[in-house]
């Protein structure tokens, strides 16, 4: 008997040998998963909605001035295709006045501001300022258009932020001709300045004036399309280009990494445990035979 009680009291330590190997070793790691787990419940993934963002620019603010042409050669029906242009690239965009502010230049042998950068802070006053142009008609002076916006539209009277704000300044040209005055000087001078020139041409557009007024790379900042029907198809690329949104599923990192933490700590004790109970299963093997012997 008393080999018996020698055995039972063996393998009551092995027991609680077991049971101490599986709880964590400092009262620190309780409350470290308990956080980690706390944390977990609380804090939802934060995602951007693919349907929010569809339709809005959710990136970095703009000074945006939209140079167009409405020479003789864009018939009222195109012109209008135009504004409607305008209008979605607006609903595209994060409209206001600590967001993107919009200006429009229109010209043909004369060049008039429609409207200013610091005019319209909302999207529907801009669409309906964008609604009032009339066409100028006559010549295709963009050069002239080009040097009016630098002089006039870029400015802090006229809206623009100041340097120090960094608020990127971007024209989008839209012509179905050629021009009939020099462009290629005065656009360098606009990209010195800091200004981002993206040239859009239509139909009988000559795509080297087109090159020579926009910024660098030039696959990035010239666009053609065959007719003013479909140039609203350029809203989505423009939307990619200006907003570059980007719908993801974010994590919170310390939510990653607390997880990441209990996973290996959990796999060490699972490990530990499978190697105590390999022990206590030979040792119950032993004294199984030992009192089969007695």
């Amino acid at each position: 008997m008393k080999s018996f009680g020698s055995l039972v009291y063996c393998f009551s330590l092995l027991l609680v040998d077991l049971a101490r190997s599986y709880a964590p070793h400092d009262p620190s790691d309780i409350l470290a998963q308990s956080y980690a787990q706390r944390r977990n419940n609380a804090l939802p993934h934060r995602t951007l909605n693919p349907a929010a963002t569809d339709s809005q620019c959710r990136s970095r603010p703009l000074d945006l001035v939209f140079i167009i042409d409405s020479s003789r050669s864009v018939r009222p029906g195109e012109f209008e295709k135009v504004k409607i242009f305008l209008a979605d690239m607006v609903d595209t965009l994060d409209v206001g006045q600590d967001a993107t502010r919009v200006a429009v230049v229109n010209y043909a042998s004369t060049v008039k501001i429609e409207f200013l950068l610091k005019n319209h802070f909302t999207k529907d006053s801009i669409k309906q300022a964008i609604n009032r142009i009339e066409p100028l008609a006559a010549g295709t002076m963009t050069g002239m258009a080009i040097k009016k916006a630098m002089d006039e539209a870029f400015t802090e009277k006229s809206g623009a932020r100041p340097k120090s704000k960094n608020i990127a300044k971007v024209a989008i040209i839209v012509t179905d001709g050629r021009p009939q005055d020099q462009v290629e000087e005065v656009s360098a001078a606009a990209r010195a300045s800091g200004i981002e020139i993206y040239a859009v041409g239509v139909d009988r557009a000559d795509m080297r004036s087109l090159k020579l007024m926009a910024s660098n790379p030039l696959e990035d900042h010239v666009f053609y399309v065959e007719t003013y029907g479909v140039i609203e198809k350029l809203t989505s690329k423009f939307r990619e280009t200006l907003c570059e949104v980007k719908v993801e599923i974010v994590q919170d990192p310390c939510m990653c990494e607390a997880r990441l933490a209990f996973q290996r700590q959990t796999q060490t004790s699972i490990q530990d445990l499978n190697a105590k109970l390999a022990a206590v299963t030979r040792k119950m093997e032993q004294m199984q035979n030992m009192l089969g012997r007695m």
